[in-house]
């Protein structure tokens, strides 16, 4: 692939130009889908960019977007950075504490707030964040009787970018023009699993290369739709809301929430959709649910359909993605007989593109997928690398694997077994800290991504687990404990899993159960209860776990098995402090938060 010369503004401009009649965002608002085409996204960004140059902002001033996902959020983000500033997200669910760090750690300069709840956050700390000076509202509600003089409306922002664009028409094309492959456009802050979010920079070229690699490996045209949902601080988001549709034309189309994805994927019927594991699993539970409470004759033919699933799933593997004769007529009566029909339920009928990333997924639950028809591809990405190193070809399938690099992408695995990344796409920096800069980046520009694995002579990425994570007990046994957390939350019982163990003479467990299912069971099996705690504090349901526990163990060596466990009292939470706002279990986090139960599973050692 050659060295792009299209900067990021100028690939959004072309898209929009190209594809301007054709629907660029859609979203749900009190019960309709609203749509916004190409030709309204330029003039809503172009509108927000210059109204924010009307209020000073300078080239590098960095803009925050602290929202929920919405298309003033892209309006935003786009028009700031083509006009040469720097944006930078902030989730929805990061608490004031969270949102002070960012603002000050960045020297942000104007920040658009979504609603009262965030302006609020905003507001608590702004005196602690001195370069800050507007803070821009995109919905009014609750704030009429606010008299602080840096609160503007977002509808204000983009008056003053209209008049601007009337007065020099010129003006928001020519920024466009003077942006550079060496600018900054995008600092996109780490999750902070292990300490503060670091900023990681991303240049010009970072994201210019990250749109033609969304186009090679994910082909599309303006018929496809993407569904987002994951909060667009994400990179991952950012690839599958930004660049993908930039690179291809499709549509983004918004969730209303995350609870509300399995419904909007019926209503979207999306072609493109990023699943991380967590919902891929709920998919999967919900699936097993309905199975599990129809009658007789119908479940019947459920584990028929999906055993002859799985075969066919197998063949489909070992033929490079294709089912030969004569599979393929098998294929296609139970597509017409079960597999269709459950695809169209799920809202998946029309996915050519479903995708697995953001955290390790458990082989029974692609294997699942594989058998009704779905075939996730695996990708591996980071924030440093812009989103997306490694994915899964569509021809070349191999489960446990990630894939191969992405085009123009290397890897090699270092003596000590951590993966080592090289691409265009990899990061400017971390943003005010070279010590971790240099830590990060070689000297011969490889990427240290903090993961440990393995490459095969097909150029397949086998992921063991995060180097900091891995465990080794008592006995000098290495052992990757997401291996063994994945393999359990693949029971539809069980929502989150942290495994302890290190320098210990056993493992054990901190397991979440999954409230929807574990209710749903307790009820049928006409246990009462009534609040979460309730329902994990029952002897059945700790039982219920057990067998579960029980049946992974089987498939463990010795050292690997999990010998006690405890039954979280509450459900893990960002704003809490035991997850990252990707629904990423903080480890040290949870394990000082509940160290009384993990001392207790080591007070009595059986």
């Amino acid at each position: 692939m050659a060295a792009p010369i299209e900067t990021f503004p100028a690939a959004f401009r072309r898209r929009c130009r190209e594809s301007a009649d054709h629907v660029a965002l859609r979203e749900k608002r009190l019960g309709i889908w609203r749509e916004h085409t190409w030709a309204d996204y330029y003039d809503r960004a172009r509108a927000v960019g210059l109204g924010l140059v009307a209020l000073g902002l300078g080239r590098g001033d960095r803009v925050a977007i602290h929202s929920e996902d919405r298309p003033e959020w892209l309006f935003t983000e786009m028009g700031a950075i083509c006009v040469g500033a720097t944006s930078l997200g902030i989730y929805p669910t990061s608490p004031p504490t969270e949102v002070e760090y960012l603002l000050a750690h960045s020297g942000a300069r104007y920040l658009v707030a979504e609603d009262q709840e965030q302006v609020d956050k905003a507001l608590s700390v702004a005196d602690r964040c001195p370069r800050l000076e507007r803070i821009v509202y995109v919905d009014p509600k609750g704030l009429r009787g606010y008299r602080d003089g840096r609160l503007l409306a977002f509808a204000e922002v983009e008056r003053l970018g209209r008049e601007a664009a009337q007065r020099e028409p010129e003006r928001f094309e020519r920024l466009i023009d003077e942006r550079a492959l060496t600018d900054v456009p995008m600092l996109v802050y780490t999750s902070g699993t292990t300490g503060a979010p670091k900023g990681a920079m991303l240049s010009g070229a970072n994201l210019a290369h990250a749109v033609v690699i969304a186009g090679i490996h994910f082909p599309a045209t303006t018929d496809d739709r993407v569904l987002s949902y994951l909060p667009l601080c994400h990179v991952a988001e950012k690839l599958f809301s930004m660049h993908i549709p930039i690179a291809t034309g499709a549509s983004a189309n918004f969730a209303e929430s995350v609870e509300t994805v399995t419904q909007n994927l019926r209503e979207v019927k999306p072609t493109i959709f990023l699943g991380v594991p967590r919902i891929w699993e709920k998919i999967a539970a919900g699936v097993a649910i309905r199975a599990r409470d129809t009658d007789p004759l119908k479940r019947l033919f459920f584990r028929i359909w999906l055993a002859l699933g799985k075969r066919l799933a197998d063949v489909w593997i070992r033929s490079g993605g294709r089912y030969p004769f004569p599979w393929n007529l098998l294929y296609l009566a139970g597509w017409l007989l079960f597999y269709g029909q459950l695809q169209e339920k799920l809202g998946l009928s029309r996915c050519t593109s479903p995708v697995s990333g953001a955290a390790p997924i458990a082989p029974d639950v692609l294997r699942f997928f594989h058998s009704i028809g779905i075939h996730i591809r695996e990708a591996w990405g980071m924030t440093e690398n812009a989103g997306l190193g490694i994915i899964t070809p569509p021809d070349d399938f191999v489960i446990g694997s990630v894939g191969t690099p992405t085009t123009d992408s290397a890897v090699r695995i270092a003596e000590d077994g951590e993966i080592l990344f090289k691409s265009p796409c990899v990061f400017a920096g971390y943003y005010q800290d070279p010590e971790a800069t240099s830590a990060t980046i070689d000297a011969e520009g490889w990427l240290h991504t903090g993961d440990v694995g393995s490459i095969d002579e097909r150029r397949h990425v086998r992921i063991t687990d995060r180097k900091k994570d891995l465990l080794i007990t008592a006995g000098g046994k290495n052992v990757a404990p997401s291996e063994i957390e994945n393999r359990l939350k693949a029971s539809p019982y069980i929502r989150e899993v942290c495994v302890v163990g290190d320098r210990r003479p056993y493992l054990v467990a901190l397991i979440g159960v999954e409230r929807d299912t574990v209710a749903d069971w307790a009820t049928r099996k006409r246990i009462a209860f009534t609040t979460y705690r309730d329902l994990t504090a029952k002897p059945e349901v700790v039982e219920l776990v057990a067998d579960e526990v029980r049946r992974v163990n089987r498939d463990l060596s010795l050292p690997e098995q999990v010998k006690k466990f405890r039954l979280l009292p509450k459900e893990l939470d960002h704003e809490t402090g035991e997850l990252t706002a990707t629904q990423k279990v903080k480890r040290r986090s949870l394990a000082a938060a509940f160290r009384e139960l993990i001392d207790d599973m080591y007070a009595a050692r059986a």
